[in-house]
């Protein structure tokens, strides 16, 4: 989830485009908050950790269907240059 720090900051710079009295202010910069926060866990964001793990995780998937993807093909290779081999254990 965000941080409340960046909520926070976010709030007191919305409340602060309003003048008011600074009791006002204060109940205005919860209620903006509270809104920021149900309005972004609605949203479901995440995390630059977590996205940076699951970048990590597909780069690591994406690597071994390579490697898997190269294996066939030389494996498709060998078969299609000894077709005689192939049809003799048959």
């Amino acid at each position: 989830m965000l941080n409340n720090e960046f909520l926070q900051e976010l709030s007191n710079r919305i409340s602060g485009l309003f003048p008011m009295a600074s009791s006002a202010r204060s109940e205005l910069d919860g209620r903006i908050q509270d809104l920021l926060k149900s309005s972004f866990s609605r949203l479901n964001l995440v995390t630059r950790e977590e996205y940076d793990a699951q970048l990590k995780v597909l780069e690591r998937a994406e690597a071994a269907i390579r490697e898997l993807e190269e294996k066939v093909a030389a494996m498709e290779q060998q078969q299609a240059s000894s077709p005689m081999e192939n049809n003799e254990n048959q």
